[in-house]
């Protein structure tokens, strides 16, 4: 019976052992659901986290006032600030995960974390 092999049930053990591992790595890496988005507020000297479906406003401080930055309806936005030219203002309400609005006077940074599948980070030169 030379060169025939068989397995015996420790051997069959470490092979479903070993495809569980696998199919149990493929699941945590393509499969399962990523962590949700959230809402990053940056200023000088403090750092805020929300959900994004949260209902939040919240002062800023900066070196040239308070920047309010509201969290409503799975949006964020600038709502007002201090700076001259009101760019922040302006850029609107983002939304999706990499989408960011920047007040660089009064170093505030909004910013969406999550899936990002658009590819909208800010570059080094945003901040």
């Amino acid at each position: 019976m030379k060169g025939k092999l068989f397995l015996k049930i420790p051997d069959i053990a470490i092979i479903l052992l070993f495809l569980a591992l696998t199919g149990f790595s493929a699941y945590t890496v393509y499969i399962k659901p990523q962590v949700t988005s959230r809402v990053l507020i940056q200023g000088k000297s403090q750092t805020w986290l929300f959900p994004v479906g949260a209902e939040e406003t919240v002062n800023v401080r900066g070196p040239l006032g308070t920047t309010v930055v509201r969290i409503h309806e799975n949006m964020a936005w600038v709502e007002s600030s201090p700076c001259e030219n009101q760019t922040c203002v302006a850029s609107g309400r983002v939304r999706t995960a990499g989408a960011w609005a920047a007040c660089l006077p009064n170093n505030v940074l909004l910013m969406i974390e999550g899936n990002n599948e658009s590819g909208n980070l800010p570059d080094s030169t945003a901040w």
